[in-house]
């Protein structure tokens, strides 16, 4: 396989560890929730997107309950480079997000971590994972004991090289704590051009205390790729159906529409991806690549590079903060 480096690489806040700022975010190539689709394809997009410089891959042990694991771990038997591997712990009782009552005993409680990272190694086929996460986070959990001492056991045994959490869509600020704490090497958070928020409290805490940001949902689930209208058909089995349902596609239409205009001869997704490149807070942005023609298109815009101070300045107009996953 030969490389061709398209993409610059950050580094992961304090961890020392260099990973491309355009990352692969693999929930889609899990299978369900996302409609049809091969591992023909996946295979072949993950193994461009290393050809292209690609070194950094997110995924989950809920994605496909295990599939998108699976696939990543025959994918990365011949990279041509080292591969930075992120998964994530999902929660105990299956609930997305987790609700502000949640008890981390019934979540998140140490046999359940080790187990699950027990899994991930098996289907990663690797003796360590660089960046473990919890997939839900609620922040009256921070100061609580039992997450920390199973992720200790698990870095002590070689297992977890680096921890990480995944924060609520749209709830930036309950990982301001966490970031302060020093609990924590890297977030996962919701940032694009429609919900910037994450910029505001949580970027500045993460910057002051080396926590690595990773920006996720930077297209808004399609909505900021210029391809949702009207007549868009999303198969029922699609998590997508659900995310644009009512009206919502006609919603974003307009939005899409307008934000196009103001970025002129820029691709939306283009766009959309410079714009979270554009704060040096962020390490990587990780949008899903199911097909080898996502990888192309994305690994571009890291050869582009922040977009102009002008063009920033007029995003801010777009801002739309809305929560489609209620």
């Amino acid at each position: 396989m030969q490389i061709h480096p398209q993409i610059q690489q950050r580094i992961l806040g304090r961890t020392g560890l260099s990973i491309s700022e355009i990352g692969y975010g693999a929930w889609g190539i899990g299978g369900k929730q996302w409609g049809t689709g091969s591992d023909d394809d996946s295979l072949h997009a993950l193994r461009r997107a290393f050809e292209l410089g690609v070194n950094f891959v997110d995924t989950a042990a809920a994605y496909g309950d295990g599939h998108s694991e699976r696939l990543i771990g025959q994918a990365i038997r011949d990279a041509p480079i080292r591969i930075i591997l992120a998964s994530k712990i999902p929660p105990l009782n299956r609930t997305w997000p987790a609700p502000a009552e949640a008890v981390l005993q019934d979540v998140f409680p140490a046999s359940h971590i080790i187990e699950c990272t027990e899994n991930s190694l098996r289907n990663l086929q690797v003796d360590t994972i660089d960046l473990q996460q919890l997939h839900v986070w609620n922040p009256r959990w921070t100061q609580q004991d039992e997450w920390r001492r199973a992720f200790e056991d698990l870095h002590r045994a070689g297992k977890v090289r680096f921890i990480g959490v995944s924060l609520t869509e749209h709830d930036a600020d309950s990982g301001v704590e966490l970031a302060a704490s020093g609990l924590v090497d890297a977030l996962q958070v919701l940032y694009n051009i429609f919900d910037p928020t994450a910029a505001e409290r949580l970027f500045p805490a993460a910057e002051k205390h080396g926590i690595g940001i990773l920006a996720r949902v930077p297209l808004d689930e399609g909505g900021l790729t210029g391809t949702i209208h009207e007549q868009s058909d999303l198969s029922a089995d699609e998590f997508r159906a659900w995310y644009f349902r009512g009206d919502r596609k006609i919603q974003v239409a307009q939005r899409a529409q307008a934000l196009q205009k103001d970025v002129g001869g820029i691709a939306l997704p283009e766009a959309a991806l410079r714009f979270c490149l554009s704060s040096p807070v962020v390490t990587s942005v990780i949008p899903g690549m199911r097909k080898m023609r996502h990888v192309t298109s994305n690994a571009s815009a890291s050869l582009a590079g922040p977009l102009p101070p002008e063009v920033l300045k007029t995003l801010r107009a777009h801002r739309w903060p809305r929560n489609f996953y209620a």
